[in-house]
């Protein structure tokens, strides 16, 4: 009798042992899951950002190297709609010279986008180095010349949009 129920118990202690077994597996499967998935959602909010800044980027360096004095309210309205802060202010406030000077000498500037990176980011600012070319006509030049800029761009995020707050010539 003895040999029977010692038998009997080491198989419920066995059961029981694949049970627990079987539910710390399933807790520890269920906790990777969610881990991967949450880790997923990240990697994805990041790449999003970054294409987020980059487009962002791209688009204020190409406002501000594209102007035509036909349609210049129209092109600064363009920079400063995608400004914030100093810059926009700054901007703002030298636009009734530029206009003057833009019409007098009849400038037109066809910007092109070469190349843009961000050098540091996160979740509310972002520095962008940009490389840009562009075609300028004017009186002294009618035929054009060819130009590149090299742009440091500051970016800040306000109101779900990616902003551009300092923009720099650099080497």
């Amino acid at each position: 009798m003895a040999a029977g129920w010692t038998d009997g118990m080491s198989r419920a202690l066995t059961g029981r042992a694949w049970s627990v077994g079987l539910v710390v597996a399933t807790v520890l499967t269920i906790a990777l899951t969610i881990w991967l998935g949450l880790g997923l959602y990240d990697q994805r909010e990041a790449e999003q950002r970054r294409q987020d800044i980059l487009a962002a980027s791209r688009q204020s360096a190409l406002n501000f190297t594209s102007l035509d004095y036909r349609h210049y309210d129209r092109d600064s309205a363009n920079v400063l709609e995608d400004a914030t802060g100093d810059f926009k202010k700054q901007f703002a406030a030298q636009t009734g010279q530029l206009t003057r000077l833009v019409a007098e000498n009849k400038s037109v500037s066809e910007g092109q986008v070469l190349e843009a990176g961000i050098v540091r980011s996160d979740e509310h600012s972002a520095r962008v180095l940009v490389v840009a070319d562009s075609k300028v006509t004017n009186t002294a030049a009618p035929e054009g010349e060819a130009r590149t800029y090299r742009l440091q761009l500051d970016l800040v995020h306000r109101g779900g949009r990616w902003l551009t707050s300092d923009v720099e010539f650099v080497g």
